[in-house]
């Protein structure tokens, strides 16, 4: 078997995407660290790499709604690990999402 050294290296097939999770803060805004049991894990995440896209019934090609750099919203459970050295990645389909998060343009 392969050992996988980057995440470069994968590219999604068909409708799928690659997500890594956002990692929650560990300190607060006046500077107190938090447990690590304290911190639940972030159901939003970063699009990594997307895939062509499935073909439809009609035989033409889907594309899937996201782009890599996107930021989704994917649900709490579901996708397929991928695990990269010491970094956690997931395959989610691209219908899975639950949303698209756009910037907001105040911030």
């Amino acid at each position: 078997m392969a050992t996988l050294r980057s995440i470069k290296s994968l590219m999604p097939l068909f409708d799928r995407v690659l997500i890594q999770r956002i990692k929650a803060e560990t300190k607060t805004a006046s500077g107190i660290l938090l447990p690590e049991s304290s911190v639940k894990e972030l159901n939003e995440a970063r699009v990594l790499a997307v895939g062509p896209g499935k073909l439809g019934k009609d035989g033409t090609r889907v594309v899937p709604g996201v782009a890599a750099g996107d930021k989704v919203l994917v649900p709490q459970y579901g996708g397929t690990a991928v695990k990269v050295g010491e970094e956690e990645y997931s395959l989610f389909r691209d219908e899975e999402y639950v949303l698209l998060v756009y910037p907001c343009p105040l911030d």
